[in-house]
Formats: C-alpha cells, structure tokens, sequence
C-alpha cells in the first residue's frame, strides 16, 4: 500500500510506501506520539477543573477533624466543669453544717452568759444598713448556678451574722467578765462574822457605836485575800485599824483590810481577785485575831455583807 503526499507549492508528490517495514514503524510511531499527546492534554485539562473541588473536599475534612477535636474538648470541660460543682456542693453542705454548729454554740454562750432574753437571737440578722455599690468589674465575672449561688450568698451572709454577733457577744462577757473581777465579791480571809455592819455596843466603852464593815474571826497569820481586781492604794498603820490594806478597783469600788498581823502587797502594786496581801492580826483596836472588811463606794461606805455572800 501506498500513501501519495501532494502539496500545494511547487514541489512535487511524496509517497509513503506501507509496505515497507520502516516506514510503517515510523506511522505507526507517530500515530502512538499523537494518541499520548492528546490524552496528556485531556488529562491535563481534567485535572485543572477537578483539583479545586478536591481541594475543598480535603479542607473541609480537615475543618471537620478539627470540630470534632473542640467538641471532645468542651465535652471535657464539661465534665471537669459538673466535677468541680459537685465537689463545690459537698463543700457548701459541710460549711452550712459548720453554721449550723456555731448558731448552737451561740445560743450556748448566751445561756451561759445569762443574758436577757432577746439581747442575742441567732436565727435573726443585725440591723444593717448603707448604699449599694455595684463595682463595674463583677459585671463579666463568671456566674456560677443560680441555686449553687444563691446557697453561696446566703451562706455567706450567715457567715458575717455570726461573725457580727460572736464578737458582740465575746466583747460583752468579756466586759462583763472585767466588770465582776472588778465588784467586790466573797470572804476576804477563812472565818466566820463575829461582828456585823451598823449599829453595836462598842467592845471596849460598851456605848452605842456604828460599826463601818464586818469582822471576820480567824486565826492569826490566815492569808488575807484581794475579793476583787485592783491596784493596792495603802499599805501602813491607820489610827484604830492597825495594820491595814486598802485597794481601790477602778470603778467606784474600794475595799479595806484592818488588824493585820502582817502587809503582803505594797502601794502601787497590781492585785487579782485571790491574791494574798496581808496575814490576819489583831493589831490597833482589837479584842483578838480577826479581819475588819470594809467596802466603799464613790466615797460611801456600804454594807459589805451583800459582797462577802456574792458569787463570782
């Protein structure tokens, strides 16, 4: 077979001789390259309009492993998050027991205490009062459950009604601790009254006479006791009263110690209630061993015997 090439110039005819093996080797050859060519081209034209689109696909996989990694991870702080409420209503119901506990000591001290009905009541708030400033900076805090915050609230409120009134409370029984320390208050020295406050036949002239305390028979050198707080404001020999103590307690109270047989405490010094501050006598105007116990009040004497039967 042969195959005759005519071109339009002025050269003349080719022929393309197909019985001849070289020649179909180089047809058949150029046949191949032409096949490849356009294949290469279609190829080439599929994958330009495909690539976007598997682009895309590849990205969204991508945005989706990446939701599905945020949502484990809020599911996670979901679970810490439930975690730490429990963990926070556990602790609220252990310190709403812990208040519950100190209401029962409250009303205990109070009873204790004896104070007047109604002066302490833990089941109610103090009057209070003020302007309510809102501070601009809690508007974004994080607000916790409603329940879970107002239990919070409530409890802290109870906490500063308790802390309001334990420390009323504790400054009253102190003042009213100081306040007793301070008042006169039992025997000054281990006896017995052998002589009373007021009027009495004198024991040396017979006539009528007023007796200013009380007499205390005991032997002589018995410890001598302060019945109240003070400071000590005299210790020497007074005219009739010999040896003699006199301590003044800072609140209008002041108690005399006569007929020592011996001075303890000196001038100046501090004394507590029970503390030792002379030896029983019978010196100055004595019949015998024994201790007169005298109580002045803002410059008044009273009768001591009220002090002397008192009970700290």
């Amino acid at each position: 077979m042969q195959i005759i090439l005519v071109s339009r110039g002025q050269k003349g005819p080719k022929t393309l001789d197909l019985t001849c093996r070289r020649m179909r080797c180089k047809a058949t050859a150029m046949a191949l390259a032409g096949f490849v060519g356009i294949a290469a081209v279609g190829a080439a034209v599929a994958l330009a309009v495909a690539n976007p689109k598997d682009r895309a696909l590849d990205h969204l996989g991508g945005l989706q492993a990446q939701v599905g990694g945020q949502s484990a991870q809020v599911a996670q702080i979901k679970r810490d998050a439930q975690r730490d409420l429990d963990a926070l209503a556990v602790k609220l119901g252990q310190l709403q027991a812990q208040s519950v506990r100190l209401n029962a000591l409250g009303e205990r001290l109070t009873q204790v205490g004896k104070l007047d009905d109604g002066e302490f009541n833990f089941d109610e708030e103090p009057g209070q009062g003020g302007l309510e400033v809102t501070s601009g900076a809690d508007a974004g805090a994080y607000a916790l459950p409603e329940s879970l915050g107002k239990s919070i609230d409530q409890l802290s409120g109870q906490f500063d009604t308790q802390q309001a009134q334990l420390e009323a409370l504790r400054d009253m029984l102190m003042d009213r601790s100081i306040e007793s320390s301070l008042r006169p208050t039992g025997m000054p020295v281990n006896g017995y009254i052998s002589s009373y406050f007021g009027g009495r036949p004198d024991p040396f002239s017979g006539h009528s006479a007023r007796h200013t305390g009380i007499d205390i028979a005991t032997p002589t050198g018995t410890p001598v006791t302060a019945v109240a707080e003070g400071m000590v404001t005299f210790a020497g020999q007074r005219s009739g009263y010999g040896d003699v103590i006199e301590i003044d307690h800072g609140n209008g109270y002041m108690t005399r110690y006569a007929h020592n047989s011996a001075l303890v405490a000196q001038p100046g010094q501090r004394v507590k209630v029970g503390d030792v501050i002379a030896k029983a006598g019978s010196t100055g105007r004595s019949t015998g061993s024994h201790v007169h116990f005298e109580v002045w009040y803002h410059d008044r004497v009273v009768n001591p015997l009220a002090f002397v039967k008192g009970h700290r």
